[in-house]
């Protein structure tokens, strides 16, 4: 079933093409048997799903595997992010407010702050609320029940996760790999039927191709392709309108954007190839040294053109050859 053209602003594409079903999620195998045989199970005990945590780079579904549970499991979600939750009365707003077996997802969970966190252990844990009243020597502490809930949180960077927090995820800790690129054209092909979009098979080949291995940034080239097509081709999207489209985003063929390109420049140029710091990095390219190591560094890392180590970032064989330079010799060696 297409989607209708009312519901066609980029606003709710997103959220339109996200599968609503298991086997129309595609990837991810092990950890949807994973899902399910945990949703399974807690079905016939008659008990919430334990908690849950997805880690892994942006846009690989992390959210989309939430809602599945949502779906799976019959229950409502309430969702929020560690940023949205800036204090303690705002968990504890939100807590208060679920209804038994509901699901709480918090997308970016390492950003809750200290305080917030360390009253989500009791909650997770033990479905306790302890809130402080007053200040001083006349406070006193009150203790809540909540409704047995689920947690399903997730984050890109698990590293920023305390321990504590990392060990209350009871149902179990999921990484989200890279997809094939014959997953992603999987993808692509079911996103262009909801869009009724007409693509042929080697337009889909070269946008799956340069689409970072990832769902959101497939769907993300397939609409801008859609785009060209509409006003500058007869509508379908074919190899020439394709090609046209990722070039005019400035998209290799290996998927690299410009700012990778320039990262990759700089290291190599400025700095012999490497090793140097991320903090040095950063500086040197003005970017923000966790937008590199958010977004830029798990694709190149994936790609094989750059590696960590001990002494900092460095520009491999493969790097060099893609920029058409030649490698020092170390770099051979």
């Amino acid at each position: 079933m297409s989607i209708p053209q009312e519901n066609r602003d980029d606003s709710s594409l997103d959220s339109a093409l996200r599968p609503s079903r298991w086997d129309e999620y595609i990837g991810q195998g092990p950890i949807k048997e994973n899902l399910r045989i945990l949703i399974d199970a807690a079905g016939k005990r008659g008990e919430p799903l334990e908690h849950i945590l997805f880690y892994g780079p942006a846009g690989l579904g992390k959210t989309t595997l939430a809602h599945l549970i949502k779906a799976e499991m019959g229950s409502s979600m309430k969702i929020t992010s560690g940023p949205a939750i800036e204090r303690v009365g705002d968990l504890a707003s939100i807590l208060t407010n679920l209804a038994p077996h509901d699901i709480l997802f918090i997308d970016e969970v390492h950003r809750l702050n200290k305080m917030v966190e360390e009253v989500l252990y009791p909650a997770m844990e033990a479905r306790k609320l302890d809130i402080i009243i007053g200040k001083g020597p006349a406070a006193r502490t009150i203790q809540l029940d909540l409704p047995p809930f689920t947690l399903v949180a997730a984050t890109t960077r698990i590293a920023l996760l305390s321990s504590p927090l990392r060990s209350r995820f009871s149902g179990g800790t999921f990484r989200l790999e890279f997809y094939s690129q014959e997953e992603i054209k999987r993808i692509l092909k079911r996103s262009a039927s909801l869009l009724d979009i007409t693509a042929d098979d080697t337009a889909l080949d070269i946008i799956a191709a340069r689409s970072r291995f990832t769902p959101r940034t497939a769907n993300h080239l397939l609409k801008r392709c859609r785009d060209v097509a509409t006003v500058r081709g007869n509508g379908t999207i074919d190899e020439k309108t394709a090609l046209r489209a990722l070039n005019l985003l400035n998209i290799d063929e290996a998927g690299l954007l410009a700012e990778d390109r320039r990262l990759l420049d700089i290291l190599i140029h400025k700095f012999g190839g490497g090793p140097v710091g991320l903090s040095t990095l950063a500086a040197a390219s003005s970017e923000e040294a966790s937008t590199i190591e958010e977004i830029h560094e798990p694709y190149l890392l994936r790609l094989g053109f750059i590696e960590r180590t001990p002494r900092g970032r460095m520009a491999t064989g493969q790097a060099y050859k893609h920029l058409s330079l030649e490698p020092p010799q170390s770099t051979l060696l």
